[in-house]
């Protein structure tokens, strides 16, 4: 897809990959950047940087989830690309709470559930459209310290997968953005954490690596090259990719995420 000229929703917008995704559609030429957040007052500085509408939206509750896609599309116009970008992290096994299972459940998994809900049945009565979501490379090889993470981002890909291979007949392109560590709100105070164990990289060039791939309409964006290596590793001898993560986990499991 060609975003020029089209109408681009990103959600989690008000920093990080969500501000440099929102950047990037402008700078392409998108008609319109709808930058969503729970933060509104961030949301309200994006769009002002791209020219573009904000809503404050918490993506952990269909009903506004919902109500902003109503309203982008009487008001703005039929959305071309709806971008889940949104994401928490908590650290914590078995003993994370449920409260906190459960946020982090609805934010990483439910909230791009319920935007294909309402989205595909509209994109596809009118020929199609793109879906994004924001995962990490956390759902294709764990996630070291946080138990909700690495589960919530293994169903975000599993997800867009289905997505994918179920209503790609009926013209909706999917892709899922698995980086490792990028330079972010979320990762603030954790560059030394595993994920930034092959460097952290900037939002901006993600972006970009995300542009690209949207025009090729490539599923599986992979901004660090080495996660591919990590996943053949992985599906080559499964128990030797088990070892090498336990050895992870003793070096890193105890540090905060």
């Amino acid at each position: 897809m060609d975003v020029k000229d089209k109408i681009c929703v990103v959600t989690g917008a008000a920093s990080g990959i969500g501000r440099a995704l929102c950047v990037a559609f402008k700078d392409a030429g998108a008609a319109e950047v709808v930058c969503v957040d729970r933060n509104g007052d961030g949301a309200a500085e994006t769009a002002e940087m791209v020219g573009g509408a904000a809503y404050t939206v918490d993506v952990a509750r269909e009903d506004q989830i919902k109500d902003m896609i109503d309203s982008v599309e009487r008001d703005i116009g039929p959305i071309d690309l709806f971008w889940s970008n949104a994401g928490i992290a908590v650290g914590g096994g078995m003993d994370t709470p449920n409260d906190a299972w459960q946020r982090v459940w609805d934010v990483n998994v439910m909230s791009h559930v319920w935007a294909a809900r309402h989205l595909v049945p509209l994109m596809a009565a009118r020929g199609g459209g793109y879906l994004l979501n924001t995962a990490s490379a956390a759902g294709l090889l764990n996630q070291i310290g946080s138990a909700s993470y690495g589960v919530t981002k293994h169903a975000a890909v599993g997800l867009a997968e289905w997505i994918a291979m179920t209503h790609g007949d009926e013209g909706i392109k999917v892709s899922v953005l698995c980086p490792q560590a990028v330079r972010t709100e979320m990762t603030r105070g954790h560059e030394d954490h595993v994920a930034a164990i092959n460097g952290m990289m900037e939002p901006e060039p993600v972006a970009q690596i995300c542009l690209q791939a949207i025009q090729d309409e490539t599923f599986l964006i992979l901004p660090h090259p080495e996660v591919r290596e990590y996943m053949k590793n992985k599906t080559d001898d499964y128990d030797r990719w088990i070892g090498g993560m336990r050895k992870l986990n003793r070096k890193f499991g105890g540090m905060d995420m």
